[in-house]
């Protein structure tokens, strides 16, 4: 059949409609991913007894397994279990799948970089009458960051990649136009080509917006 290139340009404009939601999908998970990553990371930093021992065993489960079988199990599995879930629609069982794997991964990135801090920096906090959550929320969480930002960057754009998964739960996302498309067109490589310059481009951009958040946050300790 041979490249169509007037196709592949036709739906370009159609696959970006889809991109918002794909965004959005991605910017919710990272929020609530970030957010469970930062309390279990300071529970395991900490030790919080019995917490750090739920923490670990939660972290190992979505570390290890598919996040496909993650996704499969929330969205189809659990509700057989818990009928109070049954009602809960695809799109939002995606953005708890996505952000309870990539969670998972932060944490341990998080707690990596609030050990890489300095120990005398809290010892320094806690002298001048500080809490321990002051100082986490001071001094030690402002520090990690900075540490921490190239991985959780990966991590998002992982994230947005794996946002492509949603489309096994009914959610019409990027990917899932892309595949309806090819499917009634039979133009598979113009359609799947076209997804995945979609997807490169946005991964750059971010690549880019990474590279300028580290150069920022590296400026106070240049000399």
């Amino acid at each position: 059949m041979g490249f169509d290139v007037s196709y592949f340009l036709e739906i370009i404009p159609i696959l970006l409609g889809y991109l918002g939601l794909t965004m959005k999908m991605a910017s919710l998970g990272l929020v609530i991913a970030l957010t469970l990553a930062t309390a279990m990371a300071i529970v395991r930093v900490f030790k919080v007894p019995v917490l750090d021992w739920i923490v670990q065993v939660v972290i190992s489960f979505f570390r290890g397994t598919p996040l496909l079988v993650q996704l499969f199990l929330l969205y189809y599995g659990l509700p057989q279990v818990f009928p109070v879930l049954v009602g809960i629609d695809a799109f939002t069982a995606a953005v708890i799948g996505l952000s309870l794997h990539f969670s998972a991964y932060m944490a341990e990135t998080i707690r990596a970089a609030i050990l890489g801090i300095d120990r005398s920096q809290m010892e320094a906090a806690l002298s001048i009458g500080q809490s321990p959550a002051m100082a986490m929320r001071r001094i030690i969480l402002p520090q990690a960051a900075r540490i921490a930002l190239p991985s959780l960057m990966n991590q998002f754009i992982d994230m947005i990649k794996s946002t492509s998964l949603a489309f096994t739960l009914g959610v019409v996302e990027l990917m899932a136009t892309a595949q309806m498309e090819a499917s009634s067109s039979f133009r598979f490589f113009e359609s799947f080509l076209a997804v995945a310059l979609i997807y490169w481009v946005v991964v750059v951009l971010f690549t880019q917006l990474q590279l300028y958040l580290e150069a920022k946050l590296s400026k106070a300790y240049q000399r």
